[in-house]
């Protein structure tokens, strides 16, 4: 008789469900809205109930029932402390769900997606940020996700707010001309002036998506354009992920000659230049004097639990 796993991959605007079996093959796949409690109304108990009824949709379009499943890997955005995980464990439970289940940051299943062997070091930029690796030991350690506070940078938000900024510099400071206001002007279809540039402001508190992204184009067809002010941005990004990775390289213990860097998240995998991951990767090495393998994430995140669960 087969074996079925799921592996939950949560994000700040999506999810992903995976049914595997036991020799790794996924075999059916569905996706819901997002599940970082911290962007919810409705908090953990609303990301509970979402999660469930995720799982739920898989097994019904597979003719499955709960009890047909050996595990559930949930790798979640925004559980990043203990208490956070007990609490999301009952509201699980309390929203139906019965099949044996561990929790962790949606971080660590970069690693397990990506590295060639059990340990490594996973950054992801999508909607926000967070850098997480599981060392030789398989000691687990979280650096950044917390935005301001754990000086994030580099996530889709937070790129669309400099390139604002920027433009906000040229338009309404009398500073730098950035080819980021051009392309806004001709994004949004107006002429750039401050009236008009404030007027976006409420698209950006919002987080309307579709502004979002396309900030987000605007700023990384600056930079391919070779925009002096969006340069210094990417050198910013370079430098702040250079620092979370080292961080992990200092406090972790990694044994081998070249340790594996996994890169994640659209920021990463989509937009991101080959110049902006040669800096990091520069940056990261000068300041531990290791030498690292800096890899685009190539599959899915949420093959990460299966190989998470099959090795454990």
């Amino acid at each position: 008789m087969s074996k079925y796993y799921i592996g939950v991959d949560g994000g700040g605007t999506k999810t992903q469900y995976a049914l595997f079996d036991e020799k790794k093959n996924m075999l059916s796949t569905v996706k819901t809205e997002g599940t970082n409690h911290e962007n919810m109304e409705g908090g953990i108990p609303a990301a509970a109930k979402i999660i469930v009824s995720g799982v739920k949709e898989l097994l019904m379009n597979n003719a499955l029932m709960q009890q047909d499943v050996t595990f559930v890997l949930m790798a979640l955005a925004g559980m990043d402390h203990p208490y956070q995980e007990e609490a999301m464990a009952k509201a699980l439970k309390k929203a139906g769900l019965k099949i044996p289940f561990a929790l962790y940051n949606d971080g660590f299943i970069v690693v397990k997606a990506g590295a060639s062997g059990k340990s490594g070091i996973g950054y992801n930029c999508g909607t926000g940020t967070c850098c997480n690796s599981i060392d030789d030991d398989g000691h687990l350690l979280q650096i950044g996700g917390f935005g301001i506070l754990s000086g994030d940078v580099g996530g889709g938000v937070w790129i669309a707010g400099q390139a604002f900024q920027l433009a906000y510099n040229q338009v309404c400071l009398g500073g730098e001309k950035t080819l980021c206001a051009d392309k806004m002007a001709e994004k949004f279809n107006m002429e750039l002036t401050r009236d008009n540039l404030l007027s976006l402001i409420p698209r950006y508190e919002q987080e309307d998506r579709a502004f979002i992204h396309d900030m987000i184009d605007v700023f990384f067809e600056s930079l391919a354009e070779g925009d002096k002010e969006v340069a210094r941005v990417s050198d910013l990004m370079a430098r702040r992920g250079a620092e979370f990775i080292a961080g992990h390289i200092r406090k972790q213990r990694f044994t081998g000659e070249v340790i594996e860097v996994i890169l994640s998240g659209s920021m990463h995998t989509k937009l991101v230049s080959d110049a902006y991951i040669a800096q990091m990767k520069a940056y990261t090495e000068a300041l531990t004097g290791r030498k690292c393998d800096f890899k685009r994430l190539t599959v899915p995140p949420v093959t990460g639990a299966i190989n998470w669960m099959l090795e454990d």
